[in-house]
Protein backbone atom coordinates (compact mmCIF):
# COMPACT_ATOMS: atom_id res chain seq x y z
CA UNK A 1 0.00 0.00 0.00
CA UNK A 2 1.44 3.23 -0.92
CA UNK A 3 1.46 6.46 0.92
CA UNK A 4 1.22 9.81 -0.35
CA UNK A 5 2.41 13.02 2.20
CA UNK A 6 0.64 16.39 1.02
CA UNK A 7 -0.82 19.01 3.02
CA UNK A 8 -3.58 19.88 0.84
CA UNK A 9 -5.76 18.33 -1.70
CA UNK A 10 -7.66 20.24 -4.07
CA UNK A 11 -9.16 19.47 -7.25
CA UNK A 12 -7.64 19.72 -10.71
CA UNK A 13 -10.32 21.78 -12.18
CA UNK A 14 -13.72 22.82 -10.68
CA UNK A 15 -14.58 22.99 -7.15
CA UNK A 16 -15.13 19.63 -6.42
CA UNK A 17 -12.88 16.44 -4.85
CA UNK A 18 -13.94 13.42 -4.99
CA UNK A 19 -12.55 10.70 -2.70
CA UNK A 20 -12.21 6.66 -3.89
CA UNK A 21 -15.40 5.10 -6.45
CA UNK A 22 -18.76 3.93 -5.62
CA UNK A 23 -17.81 1.28 -3.27
CA UNK A 24 -14.52 2.26 -1.89
CA UNK A 25 -14.08 2.48 1.94
CA UNK A 26 -12.55 5.55 3.27
CA UNK A 27 -11.04 4.77 6.71
CA UNK A 28 -10.51 7.51 9.24
CA UNK A 29 -8.18 5.74 11.67
CA UNK A 30 -8.66 6.39 15.66
CA UNK A 31 -7.53 9.44 17.62
CA UNK A 32 -7.77 11.00 13.77
CA UNK A 33 -10.50 14.47 13.78
CA UNK A 34 -12.07 15.83 11.53
CA UNK A 35 -12.19 19.40 11.94
CA UNK A 36 -15.66 21.49 9.47
CA UNK A 37 -15.00 24.64 9.07
CA UNK A 38 -17.39 24.82 6.15
CA UNK A 39 -20.41 22.60 5.15
CA UNK A 40 -21.19 18.98 5.37
CA UNK A 41 -24.12 17.54 3.77
CA UNK A 42 -25.34 14.28 2.92
CA UNK A 43 -24.44 12.54 6.24
CA UNK A 44 -27.63 10.44 7.85
CA UNK A 45 -28.84 11.81 11.14
CA UNK A 46 -27.75 9.78 13.84
CA UNK A 47 -30.40 7.37 15.23
CA UNK A 48 -28.67 7.21 19.27
CA UNK A 49 -25.87 8.72 20.70
CA UNK A 50 -26.93 13.06 21.13
CA UNK A 51 -27.16 14.32 24.50
CA UNK A 52 -30.05 16.64 25.11
CA UNK A 53 -27.37 19.43 26.18
CA UNK A 54 -25.87 19.14 22.86
CA UNK A 55 -28.56 21.08 21.48
CA UNK A 56 -28.14 24.62 22.60
CA UNK A 57 -29.30 26.46 19.26
CA UNK A 58 -32.50 26.52 17.10
CA UNK A 59 -35.84 25.30 17.52
CA UNK A 60 -37.04 21.78 17.70
CA UNK A 61 -40.38 21.05 15.70
CA UNK A 62 -43.80 20.23 17.74
CA UNK A 63 -44.01 17.13 15.82
CA UNK A 64 -40.73 15.93 17.11
CA UNK A 65 -41.97 15.96 20.39
CA UNK A 66 -45.19 13.81 20.82
CA UNK A 67 -48.31 13.14 19.00
CA UNK A 68 -50.95 14.88 18.26
CA UNK A 69 -52.25 18.49 16.92
CA UNK A 70 -49.67 21.37 18.71
CA UNK A 71 -51.42 24.70 18.80
CA UNK A 72 -52.10 28.02 21.27
CA UNK A 73 -54.83 25.57 22.26
CA UNK A 74 -53.17 22.24 23.67
CA UNK A 75 -50.23 21.47 25.77
CA UNK A 76 -47.52 18.63 25.74
CA UNK A 77 -48.69 16.04 27.89
CA UNK A 78 -46.50 13.25 29.77
CA UNK A 79 -47.28 10.48 27.53
CA UNK A 80 -45.92 12.65 24.90
CA UNK A 81 -49.49 13.62 23.63
CA UNK A 82 -50.79 17.01 22.72
CA UNK A 83 -54.11 17.60 24.08
CA UNK A 84 -56.33 20.47 25.22
CA UNK A 85 -56.44 21.22 29.17
CA UNK A 86 -59.20 20.29 31.31
CA UNK A 87 -62.11 22.77 31.57
CA UNK A 88 -61.52 25.09 33.92
CA UNK A 89 -64.35 26.75 36.19
CA UNK A 90 -67.38 25.08 37.94
CA UNK A 91 -69.25 21.95 36.61
CA UNK A 92 -71.82 21.78 39.00
CA UNK A 93 -74.24 24.62 41.23
CA UNK A 94 -77.17 23.76 43.06
CA UNK A 95 -79.60 25.27 45.01
CA UNK A 96 -82.80 24.12 47.03
CA UNK A 97 -85.00 26.25 49.46
CA UNK A 98 -87.58 25.32 51.82
CA UNK A 99 -90.75 25.98 50.66
CA UNK A 100 -93.02 25.98 54.10
CA UNK A 101 -92.16 26.72 57.60
CA UNK A 102 -91.08 23.80 59.56
CA UNK A 103 -91.88 23.32 62.84
CA UNK A 104 -91.15 19.72 63.80
CA UNK A 105 -89.84 18.44 66.92
CA UNK A 106 -86.59 17.39 68.70
CA UNK A 107 -83.92 15.36 65.92
CA UNK A 108 -86.35 15.28 63.34
CA UNK A 109 -84.88 14.97 59.58
CA UNK A 110 -86.50 17.50 57.00
CA UNK A 111 -88.24 14.94 54.30
CA UNK A 112 -90.72 17.16 52.68
CA UNK A 113 -91.28 20.55 51.65
CA UNK A 114 -87.64 21.00 49.61
CA UNK A 115 -87.34 22.42 46.41
CA UNK A 116 -84.44 23.53 43.62
CA UNK A 117 -85.14 27.38 43.67
CA UNK A 118 -86.68 28.33 40.61
CA UNK A 119 -87.96 31.83 40.77
CA UNK A 120 -86.44 35.10 39.75
CA UNK A 121 -83.55 33.87 37.49
CA UNK A 122 -81.92 31.19 38.70
CA UNK A 123 -79.78 28.65 36.88
CA UNK A 124 -79.06 25.17 37.47
CA UNK A 125 -75.08 24.57 36.47
CA UNK A 126 -74.64 20.92 35.51
CA UNK A 127 -77.25 18.12 36.31
CA UNK A 128 -77.99 19.31 39.80
CA UNK A 129 -78.55 17.31 43.64
CA UNK A 130 -81.16 14.37 43.59
CA UNK A 131 -83.59 14.53 46.53
CA UNK A 132 -85.34 11.30 47.78
CA UNK A 133 -87.59 11.89 50.59
CA UNK A 134 -84.73 14.57 51.97
CA UNK A 135 -81.64 12.86 51.08
CA UNK A 136 -79.55 14.63 48.61
CA UNK A 137 -77.26 12.50 46.39
CA UNK A 138 -74.77 13.90 44.17
CA UNK A 139 -74.39 13.89 39.81
CA UNK A 140 -70.95 13.17 40.29
CA UNK A 141 -68.02 12.76 42.91
CA UNK A 142 -65.99 15.33 43.26
CA UNK A 143 -65.43 18.17 46.61
CA UNK A 144 -68.61 19.82 46.66
CA UNK A 145 -68.66 22.78 49.19
CA UNK A 146 -72.15 22.78 50.72
CA UNK A 147 -73.43 26.05 52.09
CA UNK A 148 -76.54 26.61 53.90
CA UNK A 149 -78.64 29.46 55.34
CA UNK A 150 -80.98 29.17 58.37
CA UNK A 151 -84.00 31.58 58.67
CA UNK A 152 -84.93 30.54 62.33
CA UNK A 153 -87.28 32.43 64.58
CA UNK A 154 -86.26 31.55 68.11
CA UNK A 155 -89.29 31.17 70.42
CA UNK A 156 -89.82 32.49 73.60
CA UNK A 157 -88.93 30.41 76.94
CA UNK A 158 -85.28 31.32 75.96
CA UNK A 159 -85.96 28.03 73.94
CA UNK A 160 -82.65 27.24 71.07
CA UNK A 161 -83.00 26.29 67.40
CA UNK A 162 -80.37 24.19 65.67
CA UNK A 163 -79.99 22.60 62.26
CA UNK A 164 -77.85 20.26 61.44
CA UNK A 165 -76.17 19.07 57.98
CA UNK A 166 -75.87 15.34 58.45
CA UNK A 167 -73.25 13.08 56.33
CA UNK A 168 -72.88 9.58 55.36
CA UNK A 169 -70.48 8.28 53.73
CA UNK A 170 -72.01 4.14 53.88
CA UNK A 171 -75.09 5.64 52.66
CA UNK A 172 -77.02 4.06 55.92
CA UNK A 173 -74.98 5.84 58.99
CA UNK A 174 -74.79 9.67 59.70
CA UNK A 175 -73.03 12.35 61.85
CA UNK A 176 -73.35 15.67 62.51
CA UNK A 177 -71.30 17.53 59.99
CA UNK A 178 -72.39 21.21 60.83
CA UNK A 179 -74.78 22.47 63.50
CA UNK A 180 -76.28 25.70 62.67
CA UNK A 181 -77.59 27.48 66.07
CA UNK A 182 -79.81 30.41 67.35
CA UNK A 183 -81.15 30.89 70.62
CA UNK A 184 -83.41 34.25 71.80
CA UNK A 185 -82.01 35.16 75.29
CA UNK A 186 -84.83 37.82 75.96
CA UNK A 187 -87.58 35.60 76.35
CA UNK A 188 -89.17 36.82 73.13
CA UNK A 189 -89.83 35.15 69.85
CA UNK A 190 -86.72 36.59 67.21
CA UNK A 191 -85.64 36.01 64.00
CA UNK A 192 -82.35 34.83 63.30
CA UNK A 193 -80.56 34.11 59.63
CA UNK A 194 -77.60 31.95 60.74
CA UNK A 195 -75.31 30.18 58.46
CA UNK A 196 -73.08 26.99 57.95
CA UNK A 197 -70.90 25.14 55.34
CA UNK A 198 -69.09 21.91 54.96
CA UNK A 199 -66.66 21.11 52.49
CA UNK A 200 -67.49 17.41 51.44
CA UNK A 201 -65.06 14.26 49.53
CA UNK A 202 -67.59 12.65 47.40
CA UNK A 203 -65.59 9.52 46.28
CA UNK A 204 -68.68 7.46 45.63
CA UNK A 205 -72.14 8.63 44.88
CA UNK A 206 -73.68 5.44 46.22
CA UNK A 207 -72.40 6.25 49.62
CA UNK A 208 -71.82 9.96 49.66
CA UNK A 209 -75.09 11.96 50.73
CA UNK A 210 -76.49 14.52 53.05
CA UNK A 211 -79.97 15.52 54.66
CA UNK A 212 -80.76 18.43 57.14
CA UNK A 213 -82.54 17.56 60.80
CA UNK A 214 -83.93 20.42 62.74
CA UNK A 215 -82.67 19.70 66.68
CA UNK A 216 -84.08 21.16 70.12
CA UNK A 217 -87.07 23.54 68.41
CA UNK A 218 -89.97 22.74 70.58
CA UNK A 219 -91.28 26.16 70.15
CA UNK A 220 -89.05 27.28 67.37
CA UNK A 221 -89.11 26.84 63.52
CA UNK A 222 -87.19 27.39 60.31
CA UNK A 223 -88.29 29.63 58.17
CA UNK A 224 -89.42 28.70 54.06
CA UNK A 225 -90.96 30.35 51.66
CA UNK A 226 -91.46 28.86 47.59
CA UNK A 227 -91.43 32.35 46.25
CA UNK A 228 -88.36 33.24 48.05
CA UNK A 229 -84.92 31.75 49.38
CA UNK A 230 -85.74 32.28 53.44
CA UNK A 231 -84.05 28.90 54.61
CA UNK A 232 -81.72 27.15 52.08
CA UNK A 233 -78.48 25.42 50.74
CA UNK A 234 -76.12 26.00 48.35
CA UNK A 235 -73.47 23.01 46.64
CA UNK A 236 -70.72 24.01 44.10
CA UNK A 237 -68.46 21.25 42.84
CA UNK A 238 -65.04 23.25 43.03
CA UNK A 239 -62.34 19.81 42.01
CA UNK A 240 -62.34 16.37 41.29
CA UNK A 241 -61.64 13.92 44.13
Amino acid sequence: MSKVEVDQVDPQSGTTLTLGTSGDTVSIPSGVTLANAGTATGFPAPTSGIAASAIDSGTIATARLGSGTASSSTFLRGDQTFAAPPAGGLTEADQWRLTANQSAGTNAVITANLERVDTDGFGLLGTGLTNSSGVFSFPSTGYYLIMCTAFITAGSNHNDAHLNIQTTTDNSNYDNAVKISAADGSGGSTNYSVHGQFLFDVTNVSTHKFRLQTQSMSSSFLNGDTAKNETHFTTLRLADT
